[in-house]
């Protein structure tokens, strides 16, 4: 299966530019003939929107904007992974949104928020990621922070994962460029899996973002991989090509469980 990957540039403030550009993208993308496409954290409103994000969030049933995405998705067989903000009673959630073409959404609210700025702004989520299949592959879902515990990624491999789709947000540091260039390899090959990481270059008017978005597989190597620019990415994921790798580094398998003390 040929995924895509949606690397945006932070400095697109308008919202009505911004899913502008996410349509251009998906267009793009299915031309290309990838099946799956993964947007950034929050990419509707941009990460560093501040109030706009919470004043702007609506329910998964009534979102206009999720109406509208889903509509493309079905009017181009595509599915999206798409970062919104959604709110639910009083609260409000960072989301990651799958967008199937045959009009389905399943949503996952990111537990581990990041910093007084994501904690001032939504309630972490409380339920672990739905199992989606899709065309032959089981997917899970991450959202930014989320990857960097290795117990999130570990519990969507144990229930099935094939495929975890991560939007984020990493801000530019030098420890971005380790999460991006390391960790993300490592966690999918210490679990055996492939993983999507979508995140915004640039800066917008509070932070500044790593870039290095990328497609991570099951051995660690990096199927695609982005610099500081904007643009997509495409993979083929493929994890018949991975059984080698998966019999030399048999982590789930030889996993030992101890009893509490």
């Amino acid at each position: 299966m040929k995924i895509a990957v949606c690397q945006m540039d932070a400095a697109i403030s308008d919202q009505e530019e911004r899913l502008s550009e996410l349509e251009r993208s998906a267009g793009a993308a299915a031309e290309e003939g990838a099946r799956i496409l993964v947007f950034p954290e929050l990419a509707v409103t941009g990460y560093g929107a501040g109030a706009l994000i919470a004043s702007t969030a609506e329910g998964m049933n009534d979102s206009p904007v999720l109406v509208r995405l889903s509509d493309l998705a079905q009017k181009l067989g595509l599915a999206m992974v798409v970062g919104i903000a959604l709110k639910e009673g009083d609260h409000i959630f960072n989301e990651a949104v799958f967008l199937a073409p045959d009009g389905s959404r399943t949503g996952y609210s990111k537990i581990q928020l990041y910093g007084d700025y994501e904690k001032g702004l939504f309630r972490p989520g409380e339920a672990a990621s739905a199992i989606v299949e899709f065309e032959g592959l089981k997917l899970g879902f991450l959202v930014c922070f989320d990857v960097e515990f290795p117990e999130r990624t570990r519990d969507l491999v144990m229930r099935g994962a094939d495929l975890v789709l991560v939007p984020t947000a990493l801000p530019k540091s030098s420890a971005g460029s380790f999460i991006a260039g390391s960790v993300v390899p490592v966690r999918a090959f210490e679990n055996q899996i492939f993983i999507a990481y979508a995140n915004h270059c640039g800066a917008d008017q509070n932070f500044a973002y790593q870039g290095c978005s990328c497609v991570a597989a099951p051995d660690g190597a990096l199927l695609a991989s982005a610099s500081m620019k904007a643009g997509l990415l495409f993979a083929d994921i493929k994890p018949q090509a991975y059984e080698h790798s998966r019999e030399q580094n048999p982590y789930l398998d030889e996993l030992v469980v101890l009893d509490d003390v």
